[in-house]
């Protein structure tokens, strides 16, 4: 026997501003495995309760069709929202827009620490990688810290002969004893990472540095090795890398500069070196008075990292420093 099945023809006029539809039935016998009517050899006392069957089914559909296409419509208006959405985060609130850069700034959490902002997987990588360096004590037994220490002693007196790793002449490079690694203490492996890469990176700001070259020195100046201890120290605690995020402006600020420079960090710490010894001059300090200039170093490199127009590094004004001639 053929089943019977509805195909919809939908008849449109506007009645009192309203549409409406209309139904035709017609037969299939291959679109359903079960009839929606009763069959038609029911008899003449069940053909009621047929027509009951028959309206029941038709709302059914109804209903059934409705929410199709109340799903079909919501589902194309999300797509369209969402493409909407990323062209205006594209075109509209860009990094290098005004709406951008207001979007992108740190909110204020609980307690009044800032919240920064989502960090992108090469970001977070990186963080990773420099709170596993800080972490990393220096061993003066380790054979990979004893050849950083001579290496460094290379860049700095590339014309001299190596001395042993315990000798008085580690006192003209500014540490306090004849041993280097008594000096390390809470500066850790990262300190003598950072004098390398100050010697390879920057070597003329290091070679000046280092043999006290700029301005008026004090009859007793600051001990050049253990200052790059302390700077490596100071940096660490402003940038808040020792807590789980950097939750400072500073800190969220050297976010941002992780994004382009794997070498942050390090790089950071030469402007941090150079703005010291010029805070130095300025205060025309001696010995005594390091923490006291330190402390203000870290103000002044505060300062600049939370300038609006500071996007990278070079962009510091600080920056300049390393290449004054």
């Amino acid at each position: 026997m053929a089943s019977a099945t509805l195909r919809r023809r939908l008849h449109h006029g506007d009645v009192d501003g309203r549409k409406y539809e209309r139904y035709d039935a017609t037969t299939d016998s291959d679109t359903l495995s079960e009839p929606l009517l009763g069959s038609s050899s029911s008899s003449s006392g069940n053909s009621k309760a047929g027509y009951n069957e028959e309206e029941r089914t038709l709302e059914d559909i109804w209903e059934e069709e409705r929410k199709k296409q109340q799903s079909h419509w919501t589902l194309i208006f999300s797509q369209l929202i969402a493409q909407w959405a990323q062209w205006i985060a594209k075109v509209v609130f860009g990094s290098g827009s005004l709406f951008g850069r207001f979007l992108s700034l740190p909110h204020i959490g609980s307690g009044g620490r800032l919240l920064p902002p989502p960090l992108s997987m090469l970001q977070e990588e990186r963080l990773r990688n420099i709170k596993r360096r800080i972490e990393i004590p220096f061993d003066g037994s380790r054979m990979e810290h004893q050849d950083a220490l001579r290496q460094l002693w290379r860049l700095a007196y590339p014309q001299r002969e190596l001395p042993p790793l315990k000798s008085e002449l580690w006192k003209e490079m500014g540490w306090q004893g004849t041993d280097p690694s008594t000096d390390f203490r809470g500066g850790g492996y990262i300190s003598l990472e950072n004098l390398i890469f100050f010697a390879k990176t920057y070597p003329e700001s290091f070679q000046r540095l280092l043999h006290k070259q700029d301005g008026t020195r004090a009859e007793w100046e600051y001990p050049f090795a253990v200052a790059g201890i302390n700077i490596s120290f100071m940096l660490a605690q402003m940038l808040d890398l020792q807590s789980g995020k950097p939750s400072t402006v500073a800190g969220i600020r050297f976010l941002e500069f992780l994004e382009e420079d794997e070498m942050a960090f390090d790089n950071l710490y030469c402007i941090a070196f150079q703005m010291m010894d010029a805070q130095w001059l300025a205060k025309r300090a001696s010995y005594m008075e390091f923490n006291e200039v330190l402390k203000s170093t870290r103000t002044q490199l505060e300062r600049e990292l939370a300038l609006e127009d500071v996007s990278s590094i070079r962009d510091l004004p600080a920056f300049n420093l390393l290449y004054k001639s």
